[in-house]
């Protein structure tokens, strides 16, 4: 049997993102203002997608290099 629900999100929400970059709320959100962070909002809830997740670990690791 199939299920509707597929097995990875195709986006996030804050507190996902929390632990999977192991930040605070407010540290997320600082990112997500700050447009480090790309993110998009369905009615008053704010997702952020896996890719830009990636994209955001990408942008630390050269600034890192």
């Amino acid at each position: 049997m199939r299920t509707a629900v597929p097995e990875t999100p195709e986006a996030f929400t804050v507190p996902e993102v929390m632990t999977a970059l192991r930040l605070s709320r407010s540290k997320v959100y600082d990112l997500i203002r700050s447009r480090q962070l790309a993110s998009f909002t369905i009615g008053r809830a704010r997702r952020v997608t896996p890719d830009s997740v990636r994209a955001f670990m990408q942008d630390r690791l050269k600034e890192a290099a």
